[in-house]
C-alpha cells in the first residue's frame, strides 16, 4: 500500500475521491444530517490535517481513505 500526499493530486480528483468514499461508507456525522459540500469539508480538513490518509493499493489498483490509526493496523498486520 503506498500512501498518496494529498498535494500531489488534482483538485477535484480529490474531492471526487472524497465523495466517493462518502457515499460509499455511509459515513455518519452525528444526529443531524449533513449536505455532501459539508461532508466534504469535514474529511478534506482531517486529510489536511494527517488525521486521514489517501492510499494507493497496488493489487486491486485502487485509492482509499482511511484513518491514520487503520493505516498504523494494516501496516503492522503486513510486517508480521
Amino acid at each position: 500500500m503506498i500512501l498518496i500526499p494529498p498535494d500531489r493530486l488534482d483538485t477535484d480528483l480529490l474531492v471526487a475521491l472524497i465523495e466517493e468514499f462518502i457515499l460509499q461508507e455511509g459515513t455518519d456525522y452525528g444526529v443531524h444530517e449533513s449536505a455532501l459540500a459539508n461532508k466534504v469539508s469535514q474529511v478534506r480538513r482531517q486529510i489536511d490535517k494527517g488525521d486521514v490518509l489517501i492510499t494507493y493499493d497496488e493489487e486491486s489498483e485502487s485509492c482509499n481513505l482511511m484513518t491514520k490509526g487503520e493505516y498504523k493496523r494494516f501496516a503492522s498486520a503486513e510486517e508480521s
